[in-house]
């Protein structure tokens, strides 16, 4: 049998023990949580896990080769909590003298001691078990030789896990970070790429370089613009996110075994001393615990599904009409497109039963296919799927294409994808993702279905039953699985504004994105001549200033022209050649006369490109000149809706060239723009959380919140000329910003700054408590929730001391801005609602506290008045609820 080498993350294990448990404390006062976590670990060694050998990996003290790569690499890390500081060196103390081996060298971090051992071990044919949370350890992982052991949640990370998680497989994840960066450490990453942005371009291409070779592949203008810009960053950062693998070997493996001796007796009166009492009583009574062997190896359970094809008209009929009646009843379309408005209908699948599902092939069409289900018996079928209890995986979308295809409204009693979002709106709510977490279950792919530049019509019938009859079978088998888990934690009330309210707001989105909103091509055409004409002067300009003419988006020729040619200050020199991105640029503004007409070409490239020509052709497309987009109602994690293809929302707002583009936004014939905004919403919902007698007394005597701020803190003298900063204050806290980020905003010294926070707390006395209070329940209950009772679940027991300092400042941030969501998405449901066959109003956009309309011109003063006093009085709150209206032939003239 294979033997076990089990290594310890040492700092990170120790870092997660001090945030996970309480703040314990000695009679004498000296603070024990994080010795408590570590013995009680130690104490486990055997139980949680069985392993021969067991080594703790260190950092050494200074700097690492990482540094000399990168001089900001960790260069932002926030201050270690002085209780923290007190225990480690005891711990590590403790380590040694219970007869534990440590492993550690200078200029390299634990994580590439953990690296080497690891690399080691498995030459040496040793199962490897790394106990740490850390993601920077996923790389290391290979099923069977290398896998990581949680020891809080007491659970295996293997290569399934860490594509659940991130979607993709550890050999991919140095890559992946390489494009991501990681703030904790100040890793740069590609600037602008998130997460699923890495995660799409490591599936498409699989590799760094490979993503570089292909560049010019890449469809999304905005990503190849950020990798080509990036690409020095990316390599800096896969330098640093790659681990050492040869800094440290296991030769004598023999000193790496367990003592044999009970290593917590061997120092029972040191622990006595700190009152670790109970640990010591308890290792007394179980003795040495070195005995359980845990397999890391879990067979999984082959299910057995059954997936029927009813091509048969008598036959599908048939099995509908079994269905008794309040059944729920998982369903789902399979079509040619992701657009539902350039979608056609292929087929559908339904499921009522744990382990069956149909599929109903309709139009399936390659060479020799089968006769089919016609569109009459289809529409007939679904009729009567419709008086059941129906339950779909992005609803939205099935809606629109029945609507579009067959012209009935599907009634929607849940959706999975909704639910899973309420659940943890920070976790992946994919079908794919959904059952892998919950069934250990990998769905069949596209891709492995659909072959490239075909679509699902050309799927052979019984390959297409397959695909389809399963997703209706894991839709079903993941509802009842959520609602065990929201009852597992005591959420029933999730379900409930489930139906009370999420499931209500699909069908306000679905019918926004069926209206979409109209264009002026000839505005859009007459902007794209100016840009080009302003872009091809700055192109004159910048040769004329370079001596010579070079490609101005390549940055490998641009960073010559720059630095060999012209002599500028360059930032490092890598191998893909000198870095010139905005941040490099923007330093280097006053140094030549060129870089001004750099940036300004870049932002000008970056409009034509990103959002005139784009949106040009959309509107062209469209008999009406109409651009729909799709809006993303389990897009973010505090509850406000995003938007893609075209994303709206993003469209620049103070600039000039952004108001240019939103001028081009018109409302149809014989109707007006009307734009309704929430006044000053998260402040009020300050004021209502916080009962904060000055803050409610402002709101309710209708007085100006931000000179009302400027009067408690500098005076009424200084009221008018102070009232910006008030306003930065006012809203800085809400998103956590301190002293140095207000110092920034403002353009003074961080001292006084903190003088400033300090004088609006001393003036708004509740308030600071209230806020702290917010965090102190996030941190309790590991979750915060908004006005309606959404939450948003934080990870605080995985979390680093950055992360965790993150996670609360987003918990403030949640409560305001998700409850803000909250408020308008309740309007919206109930504009939708009296509004919904009234052709004088159509709903279009949601731009965070803004709902833009569409009104014929006659109804404007009417009906304008009646959404204002729906926006007004849609929840009762502490202060009056307020909103701004403005009305306008162009989305510019909201103001």
């Amino acid at each position: 049998m294979k033997k076990t080498i089990t290594i310890i993350d040492t700092f990170g294990f120790l870092f997660r023990s001090y945030f996970a448990l309480p703040p314990l404390k000695s009679k004498s006062g000296f603070p024990t949580g994080l010795l408590t976590g570590f013995m009680n670990f130690v104490s486990n060694i055997g139980k949680d896990f069985q392993t021969d050998y067991l080594v703790f990996a260190l950092d050494a003290k200074g700097d690492t080769f990482r540094n000399e790569i990168y001089d900001q690499y960790k260069a932002h890390r926030p201050d270690v909590p002085e209780d923290l500081l007190k225990q480690l060196p005891i711990a590590i103390e403790w380590i040694e003298k219970m007869g534990f081996q440590t492993a550690m060298k200078t200029g390299f971090e634990a994580d590439d001691i953990i690296a080497s051992i690891a690399h080691d071990a498995r030459e040496k044919d040793l199962e490897v078990r790394i106990v740490s949370h850390d993601k920077d350890l996923y790389q290391l992982i290979d099923d069977n030789k290398i896998y990581l052991f949680d020891p809080i949640k007491k659970s295996i990370v293997n290569e399934d896990k860490c594509f659940e998680k991130y979607g993709v497989r550890p050999s991919q994840f140095i890559d992946y970070q390489s494009l991501l960066g990681d703030s904790a450490d100040n890793v740069p990453g590609v600037k602008g790429v998130g997460a699923k942005t890495a995660e799409a371009l490591i599936k498409e291409y699989g590799s760094l370089d490979k993503i570089y070779e292909n560049l010019e592949n890449i469809e999304k203008t905005r990503w190849k613009n950020l990798l080509t810009e990036g690409k020095e960053m990316a390599y800096i950062s896969k330098q640093l996110v790659t681990l050492n693998t040869d800094c440290h070997c296991i030769d004598e493996i023999e000193t790496y075994q367990l003592p044999k001796e009970n290593p917590i007796l061997r120092i029972a009166d040191i622990l006595l001393e700190y009152d670790l009492n109970r640990i010591i009583d308890r290792v007394n009574k179980e003795g040495l615990n070195y005995k359980t062997n845990i397999p890391i190896k879990i067979e999984k359970k082959v299910e057995n599904y059954e997936y029927i094809l009813l091509d048969d008209e008598k036959k599908l009929l048939e099995v509908i009409n079994s269905i008794p009646e309040d059944t729920i009843v998982a369903f789902d379309t399979e079509t040619t497109d992701i657009d539902t408005k350039n979608a056609s209908l292929v087929g559908f699948s339904f499921c009522f039963e744990n382990n069956k599902a149909y599929y109903i092939p309709i139009n399936h069409q390659y060479l020799g296919a089968p006769a089919q289900i016609s569109f009459e018996i289809v529409s007939e079928a679904i009729n009567k799927l419709n008086t059941k209890k129906l339950v779909l995986q992005n609803f939205k979308y099935d809606f629109s294409i029945i609507k579009n295809e067959l012209n009935i409204e599907l009634k929607l009693y849940a959706d999975t994808m909704i639910l899973a979002w309420l659940l943890n709106s920070s976790e992946r709510v994919g079908l794919d993702a959904l059952a892998s977490k919950y069934f250990d279950h990998t769905m069949i792919a596209f891709k492995d279905v659909v072959k490239k530049g075909e679509n699902f019509s050309n799927v052979d019938i019984n390959e297409a039953c397959n695909y389809a009859a399963e997703d209706a079978l894991f839709t079903y088998k993941i509802y009842f699985k959520l609602l065990e888990e929201f009852k597992e934690i005591q959420a029933e009330n999730l379900v409930k504004i489930a139906h009370d309210y999420e499931f209500d707001f699909i069908y306000v989105l679905e019918n926004m994105e069926e209206n979409g909103i109209k264009l002026d091509i000839e505005k859009l055409k007459e902007l794209k001549q100016k840009s080009n004409i302003y872009i091809q002067e700055l192109t004159s300009k910048i040769y004329e200033k370079a001596g010579r003419e070079f490609n101005i988006n390549s940055p490998k020729q641009l960073g010559t022209l720059l630095f060999d040619e012209l002599k500028l200050p360059p930032s490092k020199k890598t191998k893909s050649g000198y870095s010139t991105n905005e941040v490099v640029l923007q330093k280097l503004k006053d140094a030549h006369e060129i870089v001004p007409l750099l940036l300004d070409y870049r932002e000008s490239y970056k409009l034509q490109s990103t959002y005139i020509e784009p949106l040009l052709n959309l509107a062209k497309k469209d008999d009406k000149n109409r651009i729909y987009t799709s809006f993303l109602q389990t897009g973010t994690a505090t509850g406000r809706l995003s938007s893609k293809n075209p994303n709206l929302q993003n469209i620049p707002v103070r600039s000039e060239a952004g108001g240019l583009i939103r001028s081009a936004f018109i409302p149809k014939d014989g109707y007006k723009l009307v734009g309704i905004d929430y006044s000053q919403i998260e402040l009020r919902l300050l004021a209502h959380f916080s009962q904060d007698e000055a803050l409610v007394e402002a709101f309710k005597a209708n007085k100006d919140i931000h000179r009302q701020t400027a009067v408690k803190i500098f005076g009424e003298e200084l009221a008018d000329s102070k009232r910006s900063i008030a306003k930065s204050i006012n809203f800085g806290l809400l998103y956590g910003m301190g002293s140095r980020k207000l110092g920034d905003t403002l353009g003074i010294p961080a001292k006084e700054a903190k003088q400033y926070i300090d004088a609006y707390f001393e003036n708004f006395v509740s308030v600071k408590e209230y806020l702290k209070s917010i965090e102190n329940k996030a941190l309790e209950n590991g979750f915060v929730e908004t006005l309606i009772g959404r939450r948003r679940v934080f990870d605080f027991d995985s979390a680093n001391a950055m992360m965790k300092a993150a996670f609360l400042r987003e918990s403030v941030n949640t409560l305001f801005q998700g409850s803000a969501a909250d408020l308008i998405k309740l309007a919206m449901i109930d504009i939708y609602k009296k509004y919904k066959n009234n052709d004088k109003i159509n709903m279009l956009l949601q731009i965070h506290d803004e709902l833009i309309f569409e009104i014929e011109e006659s109804e404007v003063d009417k009906i304008t008045k009646d959404i204002v006093d729906i926006m007004e009085n849609i929840y009762k709150l502490n202060v009056p609820l307020k909103v701004s209206k403005s009305i306008g032939m162009s989305w510019q003239e909201l103001k």
